[in-house]
């Protein structure tokens, strides 16, 4: 399988006067057109500096310290400023997590995507018009013309969603970055939301980077899922695997913290403690002090990195967590 976008080795930092806080530390991943990758976490983790420095935008005292984004085969930090520019927006979107704060209030929702399309296009501005009220109507928002000449603080918080959802996809980008996208939103708004990004990927063979900390959202939508903790990536594997056969202990930690409706009467059992700082290198584990399957590798050794523990199922654990059906080589 080709893949579109590739993450390696990325690590971001953040410099305090003498602390520094390793937002990222060390993630790869890679994702193919018309797929959607889950990246979750608790909040903290390092999940929105990671989806940041994938488009350059690490505001400072932050910074990218190493690693590689590739998009289609070209190392997207080794371009020009230039470059990067106009690959946001047109190749690569971004629907960040609040949108009051993603939208300009002083400018009305028409301008904000006219302003789009003419960055990246030389289109008229009377063709930015017709694609502005497309990529409206394309959100089933009502009276298109009525919203475009409207602002954000005329519009609910779901409408303000599908508006930033229609700004980065007018001009038809091939992977999206969803950062939270309905952590603002109530039920109801975040059902239609999800099924409109899920329809982008299927329609459009746009590729998702998903982030959230909603299981829900994860179990509904992504084909993959990747466990993020302490700046790191802790397990990757299929969707269907991660939520069945979890293998670190973090990410059986967050099944069993989380509320089934097929089991109404079983008992939440929640992660003990809390996450660490993300200061200094860690000389050990960073979940060894919530972990009850800790060995002594755990509390002398950096932590390890992500390896194949059953089929195309990845964790960086000196201890996993195994089934009842695996291979007796794996299980020694």
């Amino acid at each position: 399988m080709d893949h579109i976008l590739e993450v390696q080795n990325l690590r971001v930092s953040y410099h305090e006067g003498d602390r520094t806080i390793r937002a990222v530390d060390g993630v790869s991943f890679a994702l193919a057109p018309g797929r959607t990758l889950a990246l979750v976490g608790e909040s903290g983790c390092g999940k929105t500096s990671l989806a940041l420095a994938i488009l350059d935008l690490v505001p400072s005292p932050g910074r990218v310290e190493a690693g590689a984004v590739y998009f289609e085969g070209n190392d997207v930090r080794a371009m020009n400023r230039e470059a990067v520019r106009r690959l946001r927006g047109a190749a690569i979107s971004m629907v960040f997590q609040d949108p009051a704060s993603g939208l300009n209030p002083v400018l009305s929702v028409g301008s904000q995507l006219e302003e789009i399309i003419r960055a990246h296009t030389s289109v008229s501005k009377p063709e930015a018009r017709r694609m502005t009220l497309a990529a409206l109507r394309r959100q089933r928002l009502p009276d298109p013309e009525r919203i475009a000449d409207a602002y954000p603080f005329h519009l609910s918080g779901g409408m303000c969603q599908r508006v930033m959802i229609a700004i980065a996809t007018v001009l038809r980008p091939k992977v999206i970055i969803a950062d939270e996208p309905t952590s603002a939103l109530d039920v109801t708004q975040q059902a239609v939301i999800l099924r409109d990004l899920d329809g982008l990927r299927e329609h459009l063979g746009i590729a998702i980077l998903l982030i959230t900390h909603d299981l829900g959202v994860v179990a509904g939508m992504a084909d993959e899922v990747a466990i993020m903790y302490s700046g790191r990536i802790v397990e990757q594997a299929s969707a269907l695997d991660i939520f069945e056969r979890p293998r670190h202990p973090y990410s059986a930690g967050l099944m069993a913290a989380r509320p089934r409706v097929d089991r109404p009467n079983e008992r939440l059992q929640p992660i003990r403690g809390s996450a660490p700082e993300l200061v200094g290198e860690a000389p050990e584990c960073a979940f060894l002090p919530r972990c009850a399957k800790a060995i002594s590798s755990c509390r002398s050794e950096p932590w390890p990195p992500l390896a194949e523990v059953a089929r195309s199922h990845y964790a960086a654990c000196f201890n996993p967590m195994f089934q009842p059906d695996d291979e007796p080589a794996r299980r020694a």
